[in-house]
């Protein structure tokens, strides 16, 4: 059983209580997910089953979308709304101030955005996760890593609650709830952020992404693998079969001589998938071996 599952995370659920239960539902430990969502945050999180593990990388490294609250006037611990409150400011709300300190985070004005990680977070810095240190109430430095902000608008605003919401379409490894903070740097009042979903993991939308109900009834009726994706589907590489001397040396990972051009390819043999190989027109060399 090898392929992703597009599963739409509800709040309440940690990206690991979505593997946890995705093991269960799949019979097997080879279970991983392709980029965190916090608890309180809903949305896309595509699940790898089987070998597709060996995948999530290149799956967790695409462009993903979300839409946003961004609360004015508040900040918090943790950057978003379930934190500690730190500081209140009052806020003048003024729409068009506010759409274009939002605007200025987009790539087209900015370019690179250099973010500043938050404190609680899973990144890790002198081998210790960020969060870990946060909760026994300790603030360290974090150097700041550069993202792309692609897009990004406001969609609406709600100055009864000195609140708007955005939508973003970044970068792997942007933090939206710093995004949020400094945007309250740039309007004077602080901010933090609301509600988050995440819309899109690259190919992986939320109008085909399935609840874990959804999920877990299909696996009652015995459907489980329908709800699959191929990888040779989430990334539509060009076949190349092989067969002999040439399949014994592919499994073990060794390059092999081929004219194809460049760019990478799926190599298969009559029994399935062997992995996925780039060209440099002259060999094929093992990037993912499956």
């Amino acid at each position: 059983m090898t392929g992703v599952i597009n599963v739409y995370k509800e709040k309440g659920y940690t990206s690991h209580d979505v593997v946890a239960i995705m093991r269960r539902l799949a019979g097997t430990k080879k279970v991983g997910h392709t980029g965190t969502l916090d608890p309180d945050a809903t949305g896309v999180l595509p699940v790898c089953i089987g070998r597709a593990t060996k995948l999530a990388d290149y799956l967790a490294s695409a462009d993903k979308t979300y839409i946003a609250e961004v609360i004015l006037g508040v900040e918090t611990n943790t950057g978003d709304i379930s934190g500690e409150v730190i500081a209140k400011k009052p806020v003048s709300f003024d729409e068009n101030s506010i759409a274009e300190a939002v605007n200025s985070f987009s790539f087209e004005f900015r370019g690179e955005y250099l973010q500043i990680p938050p404190m609680y977070s899973a990144i890790k810095i002198g081998g210790r996760k960020l969060y870990e240190i946060a909760r026994k109430g300790e603030t360290i430095e974090r150097p700041p890593r550069p993202v792309i902000i692609h897009f990004i608008q406001v969609l609406d605003f709600a100055p009864e609650k000195n609140a708007f919401t955005i939508k973003v379409t970044c970068s792997k490894g942007t933090y939206i709830r710093s995004l949020a903070t400094d945007i309250g740097k740039i309007l004077g009042c602080g901010a933090t952020m609301g509600e988050l979903e995440r819309t899109h993991s690259g190919i992986f939308a939320k109008a085909d992404a399935h609840k874990l109900d959804k999920i877990k009834e299909t696996t009652e009726t015995g459907q489980f693998e329908k709800l699959l994706m191929p990888v040779e589907k989430l990334l539509p590489y060009p076949k190349i079969y092989i067969s002999g001397h040439d399949l014994i040396l592919a499994k073990n990972g060794n390059p092999l001589p081929h004219s194809a051009s460049k760019g990478k390819y799926w190599l298969c043999s009559n029994d399935g998938i062997i992995g996925l190989f780039a060209s440099d027109s002259k060999k094929l060399r093992a990037e993912v071996m499956l």
